[in-house]
């Protein structure tokens, strides 16, 4: 980064460590203090010029060198059977993304994209409809949870990487993303409420290992067969059922935390008592060998999509297939349906935004 300070580079101050920050704030002849005032208000959605205690003549300074950019609330919906809040953010470069917010008991939740679409190809998912146009910068991922809460007014306690893209695609953005939203000395969310989702990215599950991270790592399972896995998840042909549990098995032995397993229930493919069966058969027999690998799988029931024609089964079979889980010992639950007045599932929002475009 030193390099880029000499003339007005591509330094995005919401993308900096604290570290990298204060190298920026030294750079320009600022002393090392004010890197905490920058940070901590940055991160409370500040502008440089708006940082009361910086003053204007520091902000001139950075601007010289380094840009900071909040997304603009292109729409904003907010469900009015338990207040999720669900956002289209339209970026500094005119794509847009999709961010939600859901209350819980235990704190609010901000879901947060990690790509402009998806180039993995689910066939029931909305994100990947169109492919992947570019990754997010760190600061774009932590921008999210900054507009959220400074929205609603209201903290943000948890994380999920659940919402456009792949997470493990955009590897090293997200990893930095994973040490600026922890540092104390900004938004300060412990990686124990940090859950990350992959739709099966062996590589990166691996090398995510080896950062000995504690955060929760979800796994978009979907079949219990390389075939039926193949045919509507298209990155199981790269890494296959047997790979992708191996490199979730070295997860847990080298960082102790648990593994939640994603399983979206489409009518007609995967949701009969003999596919939990399946399921239930292959879980065990590839994680518990001798070992008390704590499975978990949430049971998620197909979102409509116009697009795609996929149903969910009826609740009855839902049930059926969570007791079949259950029989076998293998934990289950079902997924809560959060926002279903304002299509809280991501993607549909931004692509809907895209056609109007």
């Amino acid at each position: 980064m030193s390099e880029a300070v000499n003339a007005k580079q591509n330094i995005d101050l919401l993308s900096l460590t604290y570290e990298e920050l204060e190298e920026l704030v030294l750079s320009v002849g600022e002393p090392k203090y004010r890197t905490a005032q920058l940070f901590s208000g940055l991160h409370r959605g500040l502008l440089p010029h708006k940082i009361t205690n910086v003053g204007k003549r520091v902000a001139q300074k950075l601007a010289a060198v380094a840009t900071c950019y909040f997304p603009e609330i292109a729409q904003k919906y907010v469900s009015a059977v338990d207040g999720t809040v669900k956002y289209l953010l339209r970026l500094s470069d005119g794509n847009c993304i999709e961010t939600v917010l859901m209350r819980y008991k235990h704190g609010n939740t901000v879901c947060v994209s990690s790509q402009v679409g998806c180039r993995m190809g689910c066939t029931f998912c909305a994100s990947t409809i169109g492919g992947k146009v570019r990754d997010l910068s760190a600061g774009e991922i932590l921008s999210q949870i900054i507009t959220a809460a400074r929205d609603t007014h209201e903290r943000v306690d948890n994380i999920v990487m659940m919402g456009i893209g792949e997470p493990l695609d955009n590897y090293e953005n997200v990893l930095k993303f994973l040490h600026i939203v922890n540092d104390s000395r900004g938004i300060c969310i412990g990686y124990r409420h940090i859950s990350l989702s992959t739709c099966g990215h062996a590589d990166g599950i691996r090398a995510l290992a080896r950062e000995e991270l504690p955060i929760t790592l979800s796994l978009s399972l979907h079949a219990h067969s390389d075939e039926v896995r193949s045919a509507i998840m298209p990155i199981n042909r790269r890494w296959n059922i047997s790979e992708v549990l191996s490199a979730c098995l070295e997860y847990y032995r080298t960082t102790g935390r648990r593994i939640s397993f994603e399983y979206t229930l489409i009518k007609g493919q995967n949701s009969s008592v003999e596919d939990a069966a399946a399921l239930a058969a292959l879980l065990n027999s590839a994680l518990r060998r001798g070992e008390s690998f704590p499975i978990h799988v949430n049971l998620i029931p197909v979102n409509p999509v116009k697009e795609t024609g996929l149903m969910p089964p009826d609740a009855a079979a839902i049930k059926a297939f969570s007791a079949e889980l259950e029989r076998r010992g293998v934990r289950a639950t079902v997924r809560r349906t959060l926002g279903p007045d304002i299509n809280a599932s991501c993607g549909q929002l931004r692509r809907a935004a895209a056609e109007k475009q």
